[in-house]
C-alpha cells in the first residue's frame, strides 16, 4: 500500500473509532463527571505503557482546566507511591484489555484507601471493569495498525474520551480564560490575559515627558533620550494635553520651515487616544491596531485624573509575546 493512502486509512479509521463513542455515551458518564465534582480530592490518572502516556496526558489536560489532577505510574504505585491517594480521591484507569497486570495490582490498596475508581477499558467484563465503581467502555473494532498489534485507534478514542471528560468537568466548574490563564503565566494565553499595561509601560523617570510652551527642538531631545519615538505633553498639573511622535518630526521636516523652534502645542497631537495603567496590554495592542485612520505605535498612559503616568510602545507589547 502507498505511503499517503496507509495515511488515510489510518486517519479514517481512528476519526471512526472516536465518532463511535458518540453512540456509546450514557449515564455512566454522567456519573463519572458526577462522582468526580462531588470528590474533595483530585482526580490520580494510572495506566501502563500507551495507556499510561494517554493518562498522563488527561492528568495534564484535568489540572490545566480546573480539576486537580496528578498521573501514578501503576509499577511505582505498589512500591510507595500510593500513598499519594486519599479517600478523597477519584482514581481514573486506563486499561485497553482491562487486565494490565501493572494496574490490576493496584486495586487491593485503592479499596483498602477508599478512593473511587473510574475505569476506561475495552472490555466492561475484565478485572479492572468488575471492581471499578463506573466503568467508560472504550472499544473499537480494530487497531489503526496493519498488524492488529499497535495501540493506535484505542488510545485515540481513549484520549477523546479522557478530553470529553475534562471539557464537561471544565463546563460544570464554570472554568473561565482568566482562570485558564492562572494556570498558564508562561503561555501566550497567560500573558495576554494576565498582563496589564501597567506591567510594561515606560513610567517614572522613562516616562518622556514634554511640558507645554516648550519647542519642539526640546521635543525631539527628549524623545531620542528616552528612545521611544514619542513624547507626552503635559500641561503645568502634569496632566496630559498631547502627544508628539517622530512622525509629527518627519512631516515638520516635509515642511521645510525652521519647524524646530516652533511650540510643541503647535506640532503635537491635541487629546490623543489614551489607556490606564489597570486596563489588560492586549487591549492596548488592539487600540493601536484599530486606531482609525492608521495604526498608531504608542499609547500614552494616564490617569483617571488626567495624569501623564506613562507611555506604552508597541515593540513592547510584541516583545512581551502580546499578539
Amino acid at each position: 500500500m502507498k505511503i499517503l493512502e496507509r495515511a488515510s486509512q489510518v486517519l479514517q479509521e481512528e476519526s471512526k473509532a472516536v465518532l463511535d463513542l458518540i453512540e456509546t455515551l450514557d449515564h455512566r458518564f454522567e456519573t463519572a463527571v458526577e462522582l468526580i465534582l462531588a470528590s474533595k480530592g483530585r482526580v490520580v490518572c494510572t495506566g501502563m505503557g500507551k495507556s499510561g502516556h494517554i493518562a498522563r496526558k488527561i492528568s495534564a489536560t484535568l489540572a490545566s482546566t480546573g480539576t486537580p489532577a496528578l498521573f501514578l505510574h501503576p509499577g511505582e504505585g505498589v512500591h510507595g507511591d500510593l500513598g499519594m491517594v486519599t479517600s478523597n480521591d477519584v482514581v481514573l484507569a486506563f486499561s485497553n484489555s482491562g487486565e494490565t497486570s501493572e494496574v490490576i495490582s493496584l486495586l487491593p490498596s485503592l479499596r483498602r484507601i477508599g478512593a473511587k475508581l473510574i475505569s476506561v477499558v475495552g472490555n466492561p467484563s475484565s478485572t479492572l471493569g468488575k471492581n471499578s465503581d463506573v466503568v467508560l467502555v472504550v472499544c473499537v473494532d480494530k487497531e489503526a495498525c496493519p498488524l492488529g498489534l499497535a495501540p493506535t485507534s484505542s488510545t485515540t478514542a481513549a484520549l477523546a474520551l479522557g478530553d470529553a471528560l475534562a471539557v464537561c468537568l471544565l463546563d460544570q466548574h464554570k472554568f473561565t480564560p482568566e482562570n485558564f490563564a492562572v494556570f498558564h503565566p508562561g503561555g501566550s494565553l497567560g500573558r495576554k490575559l494576565l498582563l496589564t499595561v501597567e506591567n510594561i509601560m515606560h513610567s517614572g523617570d522613562d516616562n518622556p515627558i514634554i511640558h507645554k510652551g516648550a519647542t519642539v527642538q526640546d521635543a525631539l531631545f527628549v524623545m531620542t533620550n528616552k528612545g521611544l519615538g514619542a513624547a507626552n505633553v503635559v500641561d503645568e498639573e502634569g496632566k496630559l494635553i498631547g502627544l508628539v511622535t517622530d512622525g509629527d518630526i518627519r512631516r515638520g521636516l516635509d515642511s521645510g520651515c525652521n519647524f524646530l523652534v516652533w511650540s510643541v502645542e503647535d506640532m503635537m497631537t491635541k487629546s490623543p487616544r489614551t489607556i490606564t495603567k489597570d486596563k489588560l496590554a492586549a487591549e492596548a495592542l488592539h487600540m493601536m491596531e484599530k486606531n482609525q485612520p492608521r495604526p498608531i505605535t504608542v499609547l500614552p498612559v494616564v490617569g483617571y485624573d488626567g495624569t501623564s503616568l506613562g507611555l506604552v510602545h508597541i515593540t513592547d507589547l510584541l516583545r512581551r509575546g502580546i499578539v
